[in-house]
């Protein structure tokens, strides 16, 4: 796919007018699909495509537009000339844009993160075996995943990974499942076993009678699939420099000094371990490390370059939207073999769903318990819980109210495909909350 990438850029460039300048996106995946329905394969399916967009520049003016490429070289490099000449024909009445700033200084790089990966029919075998005698719905997803960037002053960026991510649930009865998953680079049977029978574990737990509590505050853990659904929520425009700028983001009263965090919360975005590309949609390279948040104290923010342009700032390698890729939160001291012993009587949060902010500008969050949550007593899972609603602000869950991290964080890529696979990723702890509030 690399040759194919830069034979298309090197139409590019023999493809430009004078005065024209361009930059390309291209992305691309060969992936092996299988879904599962009742601890059975039901849809095995194998995906390859790519796609490139492009950015035609002519002073301050440009024009953007998005093509799936066939993989031919005689079909596409037509159409995108054909784009081109659609372009030149928009920019011509487009109106200039103040805040246009993409890389001109030529910074290639090549990365190449090969994986570990199983065949198609051991990944089968492996799920298959570890679902046996369990009504498990799920998907498997792996392969190749790449992508590319160039513009016409010759820089060449070139990101390709091997990865799978195995997501599922064992479904009990009505709104009673154990939610699991296994992702990463290398494939283990052992490793999947494990995660299995963990999950195998809290589904013998759902046998006992649920349990509903009374709205008020609670000790509780949140595993780290938990975690991640909390801090999509900080992520949702809290480590923006525009957000910030406008007063508009989560973490606003942060920034300004008015709360801190607890001293156990470093957060990095760690573009060196992720799964997305050390480039952006402009061009500009990320930083291996950016630190967003050292012992609870903000350190920086993401700034794209848009928002460096309209600010004076320098951009760090941002895409459009400022958000994490590849966030990653430091864990603590607490293993996992102590976690419930350390909770003693509370609430065990396998995930969350349906979060939103219920007071953005407050950093508070609502949302659902989902699947497996359990009432643990001095240290024992006595029974699970039904669905609970709850609201709380992060400034207090990850404030004075963190108790404990867990010392080993989870790597949870994200499973959404519904155009493309996600390169987005998150490296988390659990973490043991004092007083979390439950409403109904």
């Amino acid at each position: 796919m690399e040759a194919r990438f830069l034979e298309l850029a090197a139409m590019l460039d023999r493809s430009l007018q004078p005065g024209e300048i361009y930059t390309a996106c291209f992305s691309a995946e060969d992936t092996d699909f299988i879904r599962f329905n009742n601890g059975k394969v039901r849809q095995p399916g194998s995906v390859s495509q790519s796609h490139v967009s492009l950015d035609l520049i002519r002073g301050k003016r440009h024009a953007t537009c998005d093509l799936t490429l066939s993989g031919d070289a005689k079909v596409d490099h037509p159409e995108i000339q054909a784009a081109l000449s659609d372009l030149r024909a928009l920019i011509a009445d487009a109106p200039e844009d103040p805040y246009l700033l993409f890389a001109t200084d030529v910074r290639s790089s090549v990365s190449r993160r090969p994986g570990r990966l199983p065949s198609r029919d051991q990944a089968i075998g492996a799920i298959v075996d570890s679902a046996h005698g369990l009504d498990l719905v799920g998907i498997y997803a792996a392969g190749r995943i790449c992508r590319g960037f160039a513009n016409s002053f010759g820089q060449r960026n070139w990101h390709e990974v091997e990865n799978f991510n195995f997501d599922c649930s064992y479904h009990h009865h009505q709104d009673k499942a154990v939610k699991a998953s296994y992702a990463g680079f290398e494939w283990s049977d052992a490793a999947l076993a494990a995660r299995m029978d963990m999950a195998r574990d809290h589904f013998g737990r759902l046998q006992s009678a649920p349990r509903t509590l009374d709205p008020g505050r609670y000790s509780a853990y949140f595993a780290p699939a938990a975690m991640s659904e909390l801090l999509d929520m900080m992520c949702w425009g809290g480590f923006s420099e525009k957000q910030k700028r406008v007063k508009q983001s989560p973490l606003q009263r942060l920034y300004e000094g008015r709360v801190g965090l607890s001293p156990l919360v470093t957060m990095t975005e760690n573009s060196a371990g992720g799964v997305a590309p050390a480039f952006q949609g402009e061009g500009y390279l990320k930083p291996d490390r950016l630190a967003l948040i050292a012992a609870g104290q903000p350190v920086s923010t993401m700034i794209s370059p848009r928002t460096a342009q309209e600010y004076q700032l320098r951009e760090n390698g941002a895409d459009g939207d400022e958000s994490p890729e590849s966030v990653e939160m430091a864990g603590g001291a607490l293993a996992d073999a102590d976690i419930l012993s350390a909770l003693g009587t509370g609430i065990y949060v396998s995930n969350l769903w349906y979060c939103n902010f219920s007071d953005r500008m407050n950093c508070r969050v609502t949302g659902m318990t989902r699947f497996a949550s359990f009432w643990v007593e001095r240290g024992n899972i006595v029974a699970p819980l039904n669905v609970m609603r709850f609201d709380d602000s992060l400034f207090r869950m990850l404030g004075r109210n963190l108790e404990a991290l867990t010392d080993t964080p989870e790597l949870l890529l994200d499973n959404h495909s519904y155009d493309r696979r996600s390169t987005s990723s998150a490296r988390l702890p659990g973490a043991l909350v004092r007083d979390f509030s439950l409403t109904l």
